[in-house]
This record gives C-alpha cells, sequence and structure tokens, in this order.
C-alpha cells in the first residue's frame, strides 16, 4: 500500500475537514496518511504521494499557513515526487482556486508529477467539500486498483 502526505492550506478551516475525510478514506484503503498542517519541505518523504489540500484566501492568496512551504518549493528538484491537488473555492470569485493553482504550478515547475486531474471543488454547489473530494479520492483509488 501507498504513503500520502496530506499538505493542508486552510484558513477557516473547511480544508482542515477535507483532510480529515481524505486521510480516513486513504486508511479505509490500507494506505497511510499523515496530514501537515504546517508543512515543511524537510519533514516530508519524497516517496509519499503528496495530496495538497487547500482553499484560497484574500485576493488568490494561499493562505498563511501554506505559503512558506510552497516558497520552499521555488528552485528544488521534487522529480521523484509525485502529487495530487484538491482545490477549495467559491466561484463567485474571480480567483477560484487560484491556491491550489498556484500550489500545482510550484509543484509542476520543480519536477513532481500530478498523478491525476485536480479537483477543484466550488462551495457554493457543495457546501459540504470533503463529501465531494471523498467521492473524488474513492473513484481514483477504484481506477487505480483496476489498473493494478
Amino acid at each position: 500500500m501507498a504513503n500520502f502526505d496530506i499538505i493542508v492550506g486552510t484558513v477557516l478551516g473547511a480544508s482542515e475537514y477535507v483532510a480529515d475525510a481524505l486521510q480516513e478514506t486513504l486508511e479505509k484503503h490500507g494506505h497511510s496518511a499523515t496530514i501537515w498542517l504546517e508543512p515543511n519541505l524537510e519533514d516530508l518523504s519524497k516517496q509519499s504521494t503528496w495530496l495538497i489540500c487547500t482553499s484560497t484566501h484574500g485576493a488568490g492568496d494561499l493562505p498563511d499557513n501554506i505559503q512558506p512551504f510552497e516558497k520552499q518549493l521555488k528552485g528544488q528538484d521534487l522529480s521523484e515526487v509525485n502529487f495530487l491537488v484538491v482545490g477549495l473555492g467559491d466561484s463567485s470569485y474571480d480567483t477560484y482556486c487560484n491556491g491550489a493553482i498556484q500550489m500545482q504550478d510550484s509543484l509542476e515547475q520543480a519536477n513532481a508529477t500530478m498523478l491525476h486531474k485536480p479537483i477543484h471543488i466550488d462551495v457554493l454547489h457543495h457546501p459540504i467539500p470533503e463529501d465531494a473530494a471523498v467521492v473524488w479520492l474513492e473513484d481514483l483509488l477504484q481506477r487505480q486498483n483496476e489498473n493494478v
């Protein structure tokens, strides 16, 4: 089974709830998962799959707790790292899910490999965003099992 590091960017806690639900889902499928609320590049394993779970704050910014981590990615060679992205946002803003897009861009610039198209969850249509995230992850895990 696989190891996952769930890297959380949160302001009001919604991303943290989503991360908890994703961790529970991964563990139910026999994987290990660690949640990082104050992620630090040195603490993460490059052999784990990094699952980015972040909201967007202010004028399209990353939440304060994940900004230092995103800065650590600059100039790194993360070609060994595989990652997934779950973004939370409100589509009434023109910076919808910009935090997730920014994290994806930073990881790709560091040569990390995105394993699947990201999910951007619109909280206007999914008032309980963890439900949509779990459906997405369950589908992803099901496809992975079919390809083994």
